[in-house]
């Protein structure tokens, strides 16, 4: 009687300890869901809903062997704007809110994955950077969790990024110019991450920075054709100039106008895109 009583209390342990060691698992069901969903859509041949939309009488599927998984080519960093870590988790988590990144970084290093690499990640939204406007589509997300106000940015996290940068570098061979911030895209209604140590991951080589020799600009410069060269949707030129001041200057960001300073800066950043 007592053996059988202590084999229940230790059943009912192993129990809880498991649950406990995986709260997420409801989380994790939808995702594998929709993850196997997705395989059922790749593995179809022939690909149902894509030639039969095409209005000729004469169409054929004839599978090629040659063609693999698309890559992402550009990296897009946040912050968070909420206060912990796992209160991003939990947003990311909220089908009525249908966002996501394929990482969060907290603020003491930890690095969470959410969704796989190769998925298309919810963190861009509506923007322009180049010719590109659907950059989930092409991009790998990094949320980084900070209020996106007063809070500091650690050392322990921005390490954690710089690891995480120099994976997905080699991994996808991605260019150093396509490492770009939200507000780069999104300058209208984005302006992060704020305050954020852009030269300490330009001279890892994740985008660009500034020389320290800054030459003067030349007769002629004109400030909307280097931004658009850059990347910037410069349709609204003010909110261009802001999310170019927001990276790159970090102070009066709140003004469209460039002073000289800001143009040699700019000079500089635009002679790197030719």
């Amino acid at each position: 009687m007592k053996q059988h009583f202590f084999i229940s209390i230790m059943t009912g342990i192993v129990l809880m300890s498991s649950c406990g060691s995986n709260k997420y698992s409801a989380t994790e069901k939808v995702y594998k869901k929709k993850a196997k969903e997705f395989a059922i859509q790749y593995k179809e041949a022939p690909v149902k809903g894509q030639l039969e939309k095409i209005a000729s009488t004469d169409k054929e599927w004839i599978a090629s062997i040659n063609f693999g998984i698309r890559k992402p080519n550009y990296v897009m960093i946040h912050h968070t704007a909420q206060d912990s870590l796992a209160q991003t988790v939990k947003t990311f988590h909220n089908a009525k809110a249908g966002v996501s990144s394929h990482y969060v970084i907290g603020r003491d290093g930890k690095i969470v994955q959410m969704v796989n690499d190769l998925y298309r990640g919810h963190h861009a939204g509506a923007g322009r950077w180049g010719n590109d406007t659907d950059l989930n589509s092409s991009s790998i997300g990094i949320e980084l969790d900070n209020n996106g106000t007063t809070d500091p940015w650690t050392d322990k996290q921005i390490q954690a990024l710089l690891h995480l940068l120099s994976s997905l570098k080699e991994s996808y061979n991605i260019p150093q110019a396509n490492f770009i911030g939200h507000m780069d895209y999104a300058p209208t209604r984005k302006n992060d991450p704020s305050r954020f140590p852009w030269k300490i991951l330009a001279d890892k080589g994740f985008g660009y920075w500034y020389d320290e020799y800054l030459e003067n600009v030349p007769s002629g410069f004109e400030p909307r054709l280097a931004l658009r060269i850059i990347g910037y949707d410069v349709k609204n030129l003010d909110a261009a100039i802001k999310a170019f001041k927001q990276h790159y200057i970090q102070k009066d960001t709140n003004s469209a106008q460039l002073t000289e300073y800001d143009l040699k800066v700019l000079y500089s950043i635009f002679k790197k895109y030719l």
